[in-house]
């Protein structure tokens, strides 16, 4: 299959997902009243502030002012470096993602301390999207930056799942957990999201700064221990966590709390509509087409397994002169064991190579919609039947890299010595609805 059709497939799907155009459905209004969730009557607030945090905030952004214009009083968004919009009204700060820095802390107090100022009057429009744990950081007294910089690094190393990651944040915070919320009150806050978790908790998106908690101190603790990290983790934070545990320390608002009671939170997009459009663009290419599942996680590895099974079992069955597709879009994590470089889309991707070595007609795009795989400048990856065996005639043992966790370096140099095209690099696309796989099964006549 050229691997150009599953480019322009994965491209469909993003232009589903723009953060642009989600918002701007949402914000349209006629007669000066958003239609969106209870409906807000404009001219009943005498002020509009837009705050939000997200790897794809700075376009949502952008559709508020396009929708709202002058209306907006003012606001401020935090977004990562590099990934600005052109803005008017509202103000722009850069952060580190995915571990936190200075600037972050920096940005969240400004936030924190515009919506400390909303009054009754006020509507406080709030844009967030993946990237948003890391953004809006505010560490609570006696934890520093640094400490929660370990706590970050320790829990990605370790695989931890996006929701019990967000479970330790937002217990270690100020804003997150619905802390927003609470420092928001009493004016009207309306959350749009561009979730790039599983199932859509809005608990979970962006650690849920203006959701209901359902997480407890208890919950953190146990993901501690869970993972082993306790010993490994600054002693200020171990202290801080236990005397959560023990109702020292105040819990993060949960379902009831008056806080929530003028606050509504609205999905705007998210990983199945991505897929939606993914599956149209196949069809009209002529591909029979299959989602498998919009909720992929588990190890990268095991989910590549899973997903070459399913392609292998289908070319079997194909007539001569078939053509299939199928779509799953989801999370996935990485235990990290070697010292390698990579993601867990890089990783899935070198790991289904060698499940179809050898196999013709079977390709597979494995990528993170953010155009971002793990802590490099990759987007994911391109294989097939003949990756593996391209490795192998260049001097490369993929099993070895995919063992040291080192699929980044794989794919960098399989294209130095073969060119063969693998790495998928988009850079930084502006949305972000985790990730999407899309195979491609055919069989000559």
């Amino acid at each position: 299959m050229n691997k150009k059709t599953l480019r322009d497939i994965f491209q469909d799907a993003l232009g589903a997902v723009d953060p642009r155009r989600a918002v701007a459905r949402v914000l349209a209004h006629g007669n000066g009243r958003l239609a969106v969730g209870r409906g807000y009557q404009l001219d009943a607030f005498d002020r509009i502030v837009v705050v939000g945090a997200g790897k794809a905030t700075a376009g949502m952004a952008a559709a508020a002012e396009e929708a709202l214009g002058d209306r907006i009083r003012e606001g401020l968004i935090i977004v990562p470096y590099g990934q600005t919009a052109g803005l008017k009204i509202i103000r722009q700060r850069e952060a580190s993602h995915p571990v936190p820095d200075e600037a972050g802390v920096e940005a969240t107090g400004r936030l924190l301390d515009l919506v400390q100022e909303a009054g009754e009057g006020t509507l406080v429009i709030c844009l967030l999207s993946g990237g948003g744990s890391a953004l809006l950081v505010q560490p609570p007294p006696g934890i520093t930056l640094q400490e929660k910089q370990r706590v970050t690094e320790l829990l990605l190393r370790a695989g931890a799942s996006i929701a019990e990651t967000n479970t330790v944040r937002k217990h270690l915070s100020l804003i997150k957990g619905g802390r927003l919320a609470r420092t928001a009150f009493p004016a009207t806050v309306l959350t749009l999201i561009l979730s790039d978790v599983i199932g859509n908790p809005i608990d979970v998106i962006a650690s849920g700064p203006t959701a209901p908690d359902r997480s407890t101190y208890r919950d953190a603790s146990a993901v501690i221990d869970k993972y082993r990290l306790k010993q490994q983790l600054p002693p200020a934070v171990n202290a801080w966590i236990e005397r959560g545990t023990k109702e020292q320390e105040a819990e993060t608002p949960k379902s009831g709390d008056s806080c929530f009671s003028r606050t509504e939170n609205i999905i705007v997009a998210g990983i199945e509509l991505a897929l939606s459009a993914a599956k149209a663009r196949s069809q009209q290419l002529g591909l029979a087409a299959e989602l498998v599942t919009s909720e992929l996680r588990g190890e990268a590895r095991e989910a590549a397994h899973l997903l070459a099974g399913r392609a292998l079992d289908i070319r079997k069955a194909l007539a001569a002169g078939g053509h299939y597709c199928i779509l799953s879009g989801g999370e996935t994590t990485v235990t990290v064991q070697g010292e390698g470089t990579g993601g867990r889309n890089q990783e899935l991707a070198l790991a289904f190579a060698l499940d179809v070595e050898g196999v013709p007609g079977i390709t597979l795009l494995s990528a993170g919609t953010d155009g971002i795989d793990g802590p490099t400048r990759a987007a994911g990856a391109i294989v097939d039947g003949d990756t593996a065996k391209k490795a192998r005639a260049a001097g490369m043992d993929p099993a070895a890299y995919l063992e040291r966790n080192d699929s980044y370096s794989f794919f960098e140099q399989l294209d130095r010595l073969t060119a063969a095209g693998s790495h998928l690099v988009t850079g930084p696309t502006g949305t972000n609805v985790m990730d999407l796989q899309i195979v491609c099964i055919e069989k000559e006549e």
